[in-house]
């Protein structure tokens, strides 16, 4: 017998990404409830007072995000609560993971995303299954 070819199935699996906090190593999202955003233009997206003084800074492509934007999740104690704007903290062990804001926020790329519930990379572990 033949064995199954995975091209031949159309389908190809990708890894699952789950975000898990660096100190409780709590699971607070994964790859589906990701809200992707388009890539800013960088500086150029800021107002002047927050700007480089830099003339080369202004072309130099946009830095990569450091920080996801999620969906609203049941985890997120503050938003549950009608909060407009608050820190975004761990169930599990209380540590900040970020910030929401129902009005928007200005990711670090440039691009503005509205509603915004922001979780920090550097406070989060990204595991691959």
């Amino acid at each position: 017998m033949e064995e199954p070819n995975n091209s031949d199935l159309g389908c190809d699996p990708k890894p699952q990404v789950l975000y898990r906090c660096k100190k409780c190593r709590r699971i607070v999202a994964s790859h589906e409830h990701i809200v992707p955003h388009k890539r800013g233009e960088g500086q150029k997206c800021f107002k002047w007072r927050k700007r480089s003084n830099d003339p080369l800074e202004m072309e130099k492509e946009p830095p990569e995000c450091s920080s996801i934007f999620v969906e609203p999740m049941k985890w997120m104690q503050s938003v549950e609560e009608g909060c407009v704007g608050d820190k975004l903290q761990c169930m599990g062990c209380k540590a900040r993971l970020g910030s929401f804001n129902w009005a928007g926020m200005q990711c670090n790329c440039g691009a503005w995303v509205n509603p915004a519930f922001q979780l920090h990379k550097n406070r989060m572990d990204e595991c691959s299954l």
